[in-house]
């Protein structure tokens, strides 16, 4: 064979679900050494093809070739001992265990507990990586634990690494010295097929693209020639639309106050709230960043009323304090809020969709009177959510649990936005969402602003906070950072305050 082999090659794999047909005839190739990017909307067949990749599916046609040889990778045992690895986007850990213990139940050979101390430190040496093995999870940063997942990967010795939206709970910092950990791992002749939504990291990594719409390839690319945009347009099959982020006057009224809000961790490894106190003016979008597991969860379910706070002054809205009211007195008052997750709290997953606009919309759209609901109203409803958010559904009868992770997002954003509340307290809104339906979003939140109504987003994602949010604060051990005007602020900054630096503003741009 003149040239050297693909690492990795599909040719015509299709898989097909009752009354959908997620991979149609998909072809692409991978090569030694190659940081390729697998790029498409929401329910473009990502993730059902990496699944077949790693052994977790099975094609119903085509054919999967490694190293120019037919192989059928039967579960994910098989693909690790062909040499294929996967970094899932949601980690499997025990946070009971320490972090030696939880690399030890990925493993599919047995070591002795010093061995495979032995061989961690190794990995954790040659690239760079810091992490204690006997620290217990629940005590590490998000970032930290993603460390795990590649190390656990790593000792598999891959030759193809598969990671799906890697950095989506990572600090810039984090982001930074994972790139440096994948190059290295390239240079090696490691292959990396590369999954994420945020284009600009896939101009900055990788040196290839293929694109995926409609369960077809339509196309690849080089990332490091096209725009985010010009990619974001391959993938939609249309021009997308530019985000109008209207110049607003003077500051309104404040609609929305927090004083010195305390709350209780959410579990025994959630984080406790202190002294948590901000403002939001009619027409403001006040974002909050941070990295995951310091406070978001505990954040939201306070100020929506999930729990109460500890005082009834806590928490006020259009100067009514609110503190000592349960979600539905304060969604009657005009708060709706979207939690992070969305199966299970943000939706019911057996419900159909004109049934979960009940359960959050029933009083300010009027979908239930004298205790009955008015399936008609709630069925108008769910089709103007559908239609409004262009959600990919069968209709309003669908179950939530049919839709993908991004249309399920789209259509819970909708069902709130439309209700057109005073005040919106958002956690992660384009969480899995792709390029169009992210722009969509941020577009219908800015226009909800402009309207007078007061929007406070959580977000791990501060490209979007810096984009929609007039000011912002971090996160850290449930501490809020002192507020800061977008515009007058650095990434860097702001990524030094997500991990844990709480300086005044010389110190932190010294650090920085």
């Amino acid at each position: 064979m003149s040239e050297q082999a693909a690492r990795l090659e599909l040719s015509g794999i299709t898989k097909a679900f009752p009354g959908v047909l997620a991979n149609d005839h998909v072809s692409f190739a991978v090569q030694p050494g190659e940081i390729h990017a697998l790029l498409g909307e929401n329910g473009a067949g990502k993730s059902t093809l990496v699944k077949m990749i790693y052994g977790v599916l099975k094609p119903d046609a085509g054919e999967i070739r490694w190293d120019g040889q037919t192989v059928h990778t039967e579960n994910p045992k098989a693909a690790r001992a062909l040499g294929i690895g996967m970094v899932f986007q949601h980690f499997s850990l025990f946070e009971a265990m320490t972090v030696l213990e939880n690399i030890a139940l990925g493993m599919d050979t047995a070591l002795t507990r010093q061995a495979l101390e032995n061989r961690v430190r190794e990995v954790l040496d040659t690239y760079g990586l810091i992490l204690d093995p006997h620290r217990h999870v629940h005590t590490l940063s998000v970032g930290e634990r993603q460390r795990i997942e590649i190390v656990r990967a790593l000792l598999q010795e891959p030759r193809l690494l598969i990671m799906d939206e890697p950095t989506s709970v990572l600090t810039p910092q984090e982001v930074d010295k994972l790139f440096e950990t994948l190059r290295q791992l390239a240079q090696e002749g490691c292959s990396i097929l590369y999954i994420s939504h945020k284009l600009h990291e896939i101009q900055a990594l990788c040196d290839t693209a293929t694109i995926l719409r409609g369960g077809k390839v339509v196309g690849d690319c080089d990332p490091k020639v096209e725009t985010a945009k010009s990619m974001a347009e391959m993938m939609i099959g249309a021009n997308l639309k530019s985000v109008e982020k209207k110049e607003r006057g003077a500051a309104g009224p404040v609609r929305f106050a927090v004083k010195d809000l305390a709350a209780p961790a959410d579990g025994p490894f959630g984080t406790a709230l202190q002294h948590i106190s901000f403002e939001v003016h009619a027409g403001e979008i006040f974002g909050i960043a941070g990295v995951a597991g310091n406070g978001q969860n505990e954040l939201l379910e306070a100020l929506a009323g999930e729990v109460t706070a500890g005082g009834t002054n806590m928490v006020s809205l259009d100067g009514e304090p609110i503190g000592n009211d349960l979600t539905g007195a304060r969604r009657a008052k005009g708060l709706c809020s979207v939690p992070e997750e969305r199966n299970g709290h943000g939706a019911v997953p057996d419900f159909s969709l004109a049934a979960n606009t009940v359960l959050t919309a029933r009083q300010r759209m009027g979908l239930v009177s004298s205790g009955f609901i008015h399936f008609g109203a709630s069925t108008e409803f769910a089709d103007k959510v559908i239609q409004d958010f262009n959600v990919k559904a069968t209709g309003s009868e669908a179950a939530a649990s049919s839709l993908s992770g991004g249309n399920l997002q789209k259509f819970i954003m909708g069902r709130e936005i439309l209700q057109k509340p005073d005040v919106l307290v958002v956690s992660q809104p384009t969480w899995g969402v792709d390029a169009g339906a992210a722009a969509a979003i941020h577009q219908a939140l800015l226009d909800l602003a402009a309207e007078g109504s007061a929007l406070v987003v959580i977000s791990q994602d501060l490209d979007e906070l810096l984009a929609i949010c007039d000011e912002i604060a971090v996160i850290n051990e449930g501490h809020l950072s002192r507020t800061l005007r977008v515009g007058e602020v650095s990434i860097d900054e702001i990524g030094l305050l997500m991990g844990g630096i709480h300086g005044a503003p010389k110190e932190v741009s010294h650090a920085a």
